[in-house]
């Protein structure tokens, strides 16, 4: 199969959805690839911010995911010994301390609105092998698995927005560091019990964060903070002891963790890293969200930056599309405009977690 289009996107996630969607809207032809065959694969970052909550506001879909259904947080709080010793609520003019959008139901909606334009194809379950190239090195395509075809797409622009283990980034040789940050995550999820209020509650385990966040829907998601690497280690023993952590540090939700959380099976790890590009773009490919620059789950940014790099790239696209330019110069706006940015919160990210423990110092009465 021989396809053309003008932009050819690899990843429909949250971030590649979005410029899809944004490119189409422009009249700019875009094919955009996903190697699963659903859009309801496990995702674990669903909560927006005010970032991810105003791009989506601004480009009309914000409506439609809220139909899609969404949940807003009341209020995040700090847990010591059984009871509340912090809290964050909405600072004024503000609705939320945070919004939880399934990511079912968010590409849902995206891509529902996406359809409409002719000018866009998506194309679920095909895998990138190649890219292709001319005679001055320039990125003019790719070639990728659909199933058991062979599918050869000619385009102007590739976008690898193909998260934390791109294929684009690599076939691209577009080089990156990776960071770990002393710490994994465990995550294992139940249903709220009756009238749980949508909250995000943080405690202190043997001086690791545990956190949980209401979802919607009527689950809550727990995230456990272990030590890097040590697994394999705790898979080896019972976890018994480390349900009881969570009991003692949320007792209210004592009866839910015993009788849903019972045996390793009910865990899901991620590997907690962040990643640094030296650059994002070459000439006719750039990458995106966190193929860019992966984010660790602290503070939640990763989908809400992924939101806003498709906003900026859409115009820096088109604008090469105008120019019929697609040099590493023309394309390099793209980084211009949102690297500093995203470096900024990668080291709030670090000092928050090595902070963490402060917010624990002493009793603070809400």
């Amino acid at each position: 199969m021989n396809l053309e289009a003008d932009v050819c996107i690899v990843g429909a996630g949250p971030g590649g959805a979005l410029l899809g969607y944004l490119l189409a809207k422009k009249g700019i032809s875009t094919i955009v690839l996903e190697r699963h065959v659903g859009i309801d694969k496990e995702f674990r970052g669903e909560h927006l911010n005010q970032d991810g909550e105003q791009v989506l506001k601004k480009h009309g879909l914000y409506e439609q995911v809220e139909a899609a259904g969404l949940l807003l947080m009341e209020r995040v709080e700090y847990w010591q010994h059984g009871r509340v010793i912090k809290t964050v609520t909405p600072g004024a003019g503000e609705q939320h301390v945070g919004i939880h959008v399934p990511q079912k139901k968010l590409l849902s909606a995206i891509i529902g609105a996406s359809e409409h334009y002719q000018d866009y194809k998506l194309m679920m379950g095909t895998k990138v092998t190649e890219l292709l190239f001319n005679e001055t090195g320039s990125v003019t395509g790719l070639k990728a698995m659909n199933g058991e075809q062979e599918v050869t797409i000619k385009s102007k622009i590739v976008v690898g927005a193909d998260g934390r283990f791109s294929t684009v980034r690599k076939l691209a040789e577009i080089p990156f560091s990776k960071t770990t940050h002393g710490y994994d995550l465990l995550w294992a999820k139940i249903r709220s019990p009756h009238n749980w209020e949508p909250t995000i509650k943080n405690a202190l385990v043997n001086g690791q964060q545990l956190a949980l966040f209401t979802q919607a829907g009527g689950f809550i998601q727990f995230g456990w903070n272990i030590e890097e690497d040590s697994y394999p280690t705790l898979k080896k023993q019972s976890c018994a002891p480390f349900i009881e952590q969570a009991i003692e540090a949320f007792p209210e939700l004592a009866e839910s963790i015993r009788s849903q959380i019972q045996s390793w099976d009910d865990f899901i790890l991620l590997k907690v890293q962040s990643s640094h590009s030296p650059t994002w773009v070459k000439d006719g490919v750039l990458i995106m969200g966190d193929a860019a620059h992966t984010m660790t789950p602290t503070g939640a940014f990763g989908i809400n930056l992924s939101l806003l790099d498709a906003d900026v790239l859409a115009d820096v696209l088109s604008e090469a599309l105008d120019k019929q330019n697609f040099s590493t110069a023309q394309l390099k706006g793209f980084e211009e405009a949102r690297r500093a940015h995203t470096e900024k919160l990668q080291e709030q990210q670090r000092v928050k977690e090595m902070t963490y423990q402060d917010n624990f110092a002493e009793p603070i009465l809400s």
